[in-house]
């Protein structure tokens, strides 16, 4: 009973957008206002009250998701949307249409190179939406239709962000399952390739399903599955090495590097020349100011990461805002890094970049401020869902939904493990929240089961996670923010569901398999 009353929320959230069709914004503030009243009135009463629980500090966790909802994802959103816009107002964007469309004739190949490719990379270096708002957005000014960018991207977007923000998923998770709250570099790389090796069929199934979603014509059917094994096969290869032997920073980024040489090659070479198709030539000038707002947005994402340690040690250092709260424990708070956040990182790349592009400071401005209005819903949308989060946290209801699971399922459990990953970022819309609020569950699941490899379990966090942000209501909200498709994220999050579903079921046999043979 308690498990199904921690339930109701999600539930409810499902019922709402997927039954009632209601838009975004209203589900998650109905759901809200219903998970406020659970709080508030049943934890204590039912038994699934945390130790420290108090119903009359409840507005806290409220106040704490508002802040987390801010400070960066919000900021994160519009800045990314931000940048997409200052290329629609200069014009550049059309250069960049024309190099994309001088580059490929193939449809597929563009697809997979801006979402799995370009997106891969920025999820890597950035996450928090980058990556499905700002390849979306091209490729609605492509020409292709707003619901298949904001689907299309979303699915690309799913294995890179166990590695996104330059691998803080992964080593949050190995730290929150390690004994002593720090794990070690070789704990951190044996997870990570543990990530690489459970999601390894998704690496080769996701491209095909991209592929066959842009042109399911059965005449391109053994193409697209060959294309997909070559991409799959270099991802895989590259991320798994980078993961073993590198750690958890790099694997998305250099396994999306890798993708873009490979579907480049794959287009030099197997690619049919189209008679009269337009080979646009542009100068090193021009092509540099059509892609300065994105390189960059690149160049200070690297500048700030732990790939510089002494820019991102001064970063962190300085600026930093802590408040403490009365739920959190004594010496806890919630910090936000004015300087070392993506955000920041956005706005500056995209202010310098549109300079370059000839528009004025006060005319970014008005930019900014027109796309801030315009993502009001949105902006709705994503405060309530994450304060939804806190709050659950908060009363205990999101360990209480994993420990139901962990009671029905018994040995079996390791089939589940990614499902569990996969609630988490649903609720949260964030990997590594997910990985915070689950990570100890699954390495104490792993001892009480007797496990053989702890880390592997651990593992199986990540893994779900990834599928989880599929149909997260937060990267529903992000995708048809990018793609002017508010008010329909209902029908987005019915069209992702069935994929969603089928990852994680893929990640539960190869968790649950893998475990035999690993």
């Amino acid at each position: 009973m308690n498990t199904l009353v921690a339930l109701i929320p999600i539930l409810l959230l499902f019922v709402l957008m997927l039954g009632f069709k209601a838009p975004g914004h209203k589900s998650a503030l109905i759901t809200l206002v219903v998970t406020l009243f659970i709080a508030f009135f049943l934890p204590e009463r039912m038994g699934f009250a945390p130790q420290g629980y108090e119903s009359g500090m409840v507005g806290y966790a409220v106040v704490e998701g508002i802040l987390k909802a801010i400070f960066p994802i919000l900021i994160v959103i519009l800045m990314a949307i931000f940048s997409y816009n200052v290329l629609l107002e200069s014009g550049e964007i059309e250069v960049i249409k024309k190099q994309f469309s001088s580059l490929t004739g193939d449809r597929g190949v563009m697809v997979l190179l801006l979402t799995w490719g370009f997106g891969g990379i920025l999820e890597g270096m950035a996450g928090f939406g980058t990556a499905v708002a700002i390849p979306a957005a091209i490729l609605i000014s492509l020409g292709f239709k707003p619901v298949f960018s904001a689907l299309v991207s979303l699915l690309a977007n799913s294995v890179p962000t166990g590695f996104g923000a330059v691998g803080i998923p992964v080593i949050t998770l190995a730290n929150e399952a390690s004994p002593m709250g720090q794990a070690s570099q070789e704990t951190i790389s044996d997870i990570s390739g543990n990530v690489v090796l459970q999601l390894s069929p998704l690496l080769f199934i996701l491209p095909f399903i991209i592929l066959t979603l842009t042109d399911g014509s059965l005449k391109n059917w053994l193409k697209n599955l060959f294309f997909a094994l070559w991409v799959g096969a270099v991802s895989f290869g590259s991320q798994y090495l980078a993961a073993r032997h590198l750690g958890a920073e790099t694997p998305a980024i250099l396994g999306s590097v890798a993708a873009v040489v490979a579907i480049l090659l794959w287009a030099r070479l197997f690619e049919k020349k189209t008679e009269g198709r337009e080979r646009a030539k542009f100068t090193l000038s021009e092509t540099f100011k059509a892609w300065s707002v994105y390189l960059f947005i690149l160049l200070f994402i690297l500048l700030s990461s732990p790939l510089a340690p002494a820019v991102n040690a001064f970063l962190k250092g300085h600026l930093v805002s802590k408040v403490a709260l009365p739920i959190y424990a004594e010496g806890h708070y919630f910090t936000f890094a004015w300087l070392a956040n993506a955000g920041l990182m956005l706005f500056l790349g995209t202010v310098i970049g549109g300079l370059i592009q000839g528009l004025s400071f006060a005319w970014l401005l008005r930019i900014l401020t027109r796309t801030t209005v315009n993502l009001s819903k949105t902006i709705i949308t994503i405060i309530c869902l994450v304060t939804l989060a806190s709050v659950m946290n908060y009363a205990g209801m999101i360990n209480e939904i994993g420990s139901g699971l962990v009671a029905v399922t018994g040995r079996y459990y390791p089939l589940f493990a990614p499902l569990i990953g996969a609630l988490g970022t649903f609720v949260t819309g964030s990997d590594t929240s997910s990985n915070i609020l689950f990570g100890k569950l699954q390495a104490n699941v792993a001892g009480q089961l007797a496990y053989p490899d702890t880390n592997w379990l651990v593992a199986a966090n990540t893994a779900g996670a990834t599928g989880g942000k599929i149909i997260s209501p937060q990267s529903i909200a992000i995708a048809t923010a990018s793609c002017n498709m508010q008010g329909q994220d209902g029908d987005l999050m019915r069209k992702a569901i069935p994929y969603a579903f089928g990852y994680i079921v893929v990640a539960g046999l190869m968790v649950y398999f893998g475990g035999l043979v690993f």
